[in-house]
């Protein structure tokens, strides 16, 4: 009788049926333990904990920072010096025990830091092991353009190499250049700074 004057009460006082008046108090009582429980602290072993069981839990910490894969660490960049076409090839990312390189404007550069782009499985692996410059000025993914060929290209398209050259610069170090022949075959000398042309 008092549960049905209780119900009776709460259904006058705030229009609910006594079924949806529960469903809202632990809708309510959820949502409170799952907001606090964002606020609390994790627990911390007790002080209390016998030391056995302290130790046990020191040895599964230990072994869980073990069992973590480490970061990997990029080598220092080895200088190559100069490089033929050919040569440049072999440093495509295919071997994880090399560098990956690529060749703008006759310049090499050691993009190894940046293998998840330059890598096999990287949207821009084509440009790996290669020189890349002409594909750069038009912005270009088709295999025919990876060449330093720079005939043909329009002011704004050296500028758009210029600026990816520059990029690579700020964040690749320049670890070679293409051999003589190679970049003169490949078009370096066509739109090259003047500081560059000594350096081949």
């Amino acid at each position: 009788m008092a549960a049905q004057g209780i119900a009776e009460a709460l259904q006058a006082y705030t229009g609910l049926t006594p079924a949806a008046a529960a469903t809202i108090l632990a809708l309510m009582l959820a949502t409170y333990l799952l907001v606090s429980s964002l606020f609390v602290a994790p627990a911390a072993p007790s002080p209390a904990a016998p030391p056995t069981q302290q130790r046990e839990m020191e040895n599964k910490e230990k072994k869980e920072e073990e069992d973590e894969p480490m970061p990997f660490v990029f080598p220092d960049p080895v200088e190559v010096g100069e490089v033929t076409l050919e040569q440049l090839r072999a440093y495509d990312g295919k071997d994880p025990a090399k560098q990956i390189l690529i060749a703008i404007r006759g310049q090499v550069y050691d993009v190894s830091r940046g293998r998840l782009f330059y890598g096999p499985q990287g949207p821009y692996s084509l440009f790996a092991g290669r020189d890349a410059t002409r594909a750069l000025a038009l912005m270009s993914f088709d295999p025919n353009d990876l060449t330093g060929d720079l005939d043909g290209l329009s002011p704004d398209e050296l500028e758009v190499l210029q600026d990816w050259e520059e990029k690579f610069k700020e964040r690749y170090p320049r670890v070679g250049h293409l051999a003589c022949q190679d970049a003169a075959d490949s078009g370096r000398n066509a739109a090259q700074p003047d500081h560059e042309e000594g350096d081949a």
